[in-house]
């Protein structure tokens, strides 16, 4: 009898080594498209969407967001790659590229006949020697503004310019240590609020430590500065509601309508009147102003009211910065005006009002001990907005990380010479056919050293025998100086890399190149072409 072919017939399959070239050709070519985006003498990439929007980014996340890729392989890598830059914020070309160098390298070994199986499980016992390595190579840290600005600054400078990267640099660590407590609890990053105006051009981003809101005041008579401000939040209606329960209501004469109509109006009437009675009891005879800032509406009446008593009234602000307002300002967002108290109310040394076009901006600064910050992000156009918002997001990110690591790693390429020396130096020790995949994962991390020499116009062989060179011989890890392509200690010029970032490529992309190095077969077998 005939052999029954369980496949599916027309499913396309790739067996053994055709599946094996599949999985590597995909690897290299997502990796040659990332390769020149690589550190800070990268270069720019743009994306083109089908509506004719561009973007210009040499963030390896947004670019693996943004491109369309076909290739099951190559998105598994993107896909590893995006999910790195979830977890820590940076990383995501570094992954990509070590991951392509990976395959590369084992690719030479299969190719001369050595099994699959064999590279992984040398692979893995070079993960964690590397690991080790990493963990010897760890940089103490004090928490002070100088060590948080080396590695955000390093972080930035690979995705801007050097002159806005600076200048970011000190916006990011101002924000987290205005927010960061004495103690050592996580700081929350969502109490940096990120705020895009399309105004003037990037150099002008600034860091407010309050709150900026994108709604300002509605009500022409309303003053437009304050000072030394009383801030109420509140989340209470002020104008007039139809009731819930339909009820009918029968009147003679006009009179009794024109009766009814005020009893009705007086309801509000009185709530306004009661914020207006607290302003009175704290800022008269004082040279204090009042603020009232409403989640819910204030309806024309009761704006008018406020007004003419100087307040200042915002309606319909978002949920957000009514959490945020209450822990920049101080004071308690108030659900109900029954029992209206002065300590109730926040603070701001200056509420101002700032017309941008058609929109309104109300900054709320010079908060006592402000919880909450936000960074101004200016911009000529919407993409330098988005260039610099995926930036400053990498550099808080990696502020963080290292508040939590308390350590830091020399950046410019030191770690992955250190580990190459120290991995060649562990794989004599090994025995049998598992020491060829240790070199061979030792060779794969130089990729990164390769890609920034460059990228930076210098010859790749010649700086990595420097590298090496230098590496065994110095005590202090050695990494590649940019400007010059001489070897330097880069931890005496400020720059640095997260730990965690680290580690993390370390163990994602032996796992992602393991898993493609022992794939068999591929098939692309659908419910849908069973039919016919």
């Amino acid at each position: 009898m005939a052999a029954i072919s369980l496949l599916n017939p027309k499913a396309e399959f790739a067996r053994a080594a055709q599946a094996l070239s599949v999985n590597i050709s995909a690897s290299k070519g997502i990796q040659d498209v990332m390769k020149t985006n690589l550190g800070p003498k990268g270069t720019l990439k743009m994306l083109v969407s089908g509506a004719g929007d561009i973007k210009i980014t040499k963030d390896g996340n947004v670019l693996l967001h943004e491109m369309q890729i076909q290739h099951p392989t190559a998105s598994l890598i993107a896909r590893a790659s995006t999910a790195q830059d979830d977890i820590t914020g940076d990383g995501t070309t570094s992954t990509v590229l070590i991951i392509g160098e990976l395959l590369k390298q084992a690719e030479l070994y299969i190719a001369e006949g050595l099994h699959p199986r064999i590279i992984t499980e040398g692979f893995d016992q070079a993960r964690l020697q590397a690991l080790k390595i990493l963990d010897d190579m760890k940089h103490p840290v004090e928490i002070n503004r100088k060590n948080l600005q080396d590695i955000a600054r390093t972080a930035l400078r690979t995705k801007l310019n050097t002159q806005l990267a600076d200048l970011l640099t000190d916006v990011c660590v101002d924000a987290i240590l205005t927010i960061k407590k004495e103690d050592d609890k996580p700081v929350d990053l969502h109490m940096v609020e990120l705020m895009e105006m399309q105004h003037k051009t990037a150099t002008d981003t600034q860091l407010v430590k309050g709150i900026v809101m994108d709604h300002g005041s509605r009500h022409p008579d309303m003053p437009k500065r304050l000072e030394n401000a009383y801030i109420l939040t509140c989340n209470v209606s002020m104008e007039y509601e139809k009731t819930e329960v339909n009820s009918g209501f029968f009147y003679k004469t006009a009179e009794e309508r024109e009766k009814f109509v005020l009893a009705e109006r007086d309801f509000i009437t009185q709530r306004v009147q009661k914020v207006i009675d607290l302003k009175k009891k704290v800022c008269d005879g004082t040279n204090k102003t009042f603020v009232v800032i409403n989640q819910k509406g204030i309806d024309p009446n009761s704006l008018d009211m406020l007004a003419k008593e100087g307040i200042m009234a915002l309606r319909r602000a978002k949920r957000r910065n009514m959490e945020r307002l209450a822990l920049a300002c101080g004071g308690v967002a108030m659900n109900s005006f029954d029992d209206l108290k002065e300590e109730h109310l926040g603070f701001a040394g200056l509420v101002y009002e700032h017309v941008l076009g058609e929109t309104k901006y109300t900054f709320v600064e010079n908060c006592k001990i402000p919880q909450s910050v936000t960074i101004l992000m200016k911009g000529p156009n919407k993409h330098t907005l988005a260039q610099i918002k995926d930036a400053v997001r990498d550099g808080l990110r990696a502020i963080n990380n290292t508040l939590e690591d308390k350590c830091l790693i020399p950046g410019a390429g030191a770690f992955e010479v250190q580990a190459n020396i120290k991995l060649r130096e562990y794989s004599k020790t090994v025995k049998g056919k598992a020491r060829l995949a240790i070199q061979a994962y030792a060779d794969a991390l130089l990729v990164i050293p390769k890609t920034l020499a460059v990228n930076s116009g210098y010859d790749s062989q010649d700086t990595i025998v420097r590298l090496q060179e230098e590496g065994e011989l110095s005590t202090d890890p050695i990494g590649l100086d940019l400007s010059t392509g001489e070897p330097f200690k880069p931890v005496d010029q400020g720059i640095f890399d997260n730990y965690i970032v680290k580690k993390q490529i370390i163990n994602s992309c032996t796992v992602i190149a393991t898993n493609l190095l022992l794939v068999d077969e591929i098939m692309r077998a659908g419910m849908s072409s069973l039919k016919g």
